[in-house]
């Protein structure tokens, strides 16, 4: 999910526009079902064109990939999720409940402790995040409540904004900004700097 442009189109299997500024009114529509319409009947290209500024979502990846990737130890997890897009990409809602419910619970990729790891004090350690993704007197209480079973993201790309289930609750900096469904409005997050910890950083004991 990025910017709307042609060379990421020529090698996607599926286009599907998440904004424009020229015409606001088509975000979530495919752009090849677009280009061939009776309201534009015209090339790919002239399609994108008409739509700049804009962004889109590129199906271009494999599954066995995405799961070979995962696999590997050193792979940590994380999302770039855009929420201003109109129609963003459903990693948005969905990456993390996805690696926990899917791929750990489901497919037996890892065990939930292993996927939590590399949601919370890998990618940490490997940042220089001091105080962070670990559960200990003293480090920051960002804590997310969530039930192994049940958790699961729900989010498509037809409607790419529903919250997962099996999310109970979610604390950060000790203040609750997620609970019984809906954000509490809390705002308590702030932008972290990388703290020197070495080439490679390292990994508190107690999250291994």
């Amino acid at each position: 999910s990025t910017v709307l442009k042609m060379d990421a189109v020529e090698r996607a299997e599926r286009v599907i526009v998440t904004w424009s500024e020229a015409m606001p009114e088509v975000a979530g529509r495919d752009l090849f079902e677009l280009a061939r319409s009776s309201c534009f009947c015209c090339s790919v290209e002239e399609m994108a064109e008409k739509l700049q500024p804009a962004g889109a979502v590129y199906f271009a990846m494999d599954e066995d990939d995405v799961r070979r990737i995962l696999a590997y130890p050193h792979t940590m997890v994380g999302s770039d999720g855009l929420p201003k897009d109109s129609h963003p990409h459903p990693r948005l809602w969905g990456t993390f409940p996805r690696v926990l419910g899917h791929y750990a619970r489901d497919t037996g990729l890892f065990s939930l402790e292993e996927a939590v790891r590399r949601m919370t004090s890998l990618p940490a350690a490997k940042f220089g995040l001091v105080d962070r993704g670990v559960i200990r007197q003293g480090a920051f209480a960002d804590l997310v409540l969530f039930d192994p079973d049940t958790v699961i993201d729900r989010a498509t790309f037809e409607n790419p904004t529903q919250p997962a289930t099996g999310i109970e609750m979610v604390m950060v900096n000790g203040r609750v900004i997620w609970r019984d469904g809906e954000s509490t409005g809390a705002r308590p997050g702030r932008a972290l700097r990388r703290q020197d910890l070495g080439p490679l950083g390292a990994e508190p004991e107690a999250a291994r």
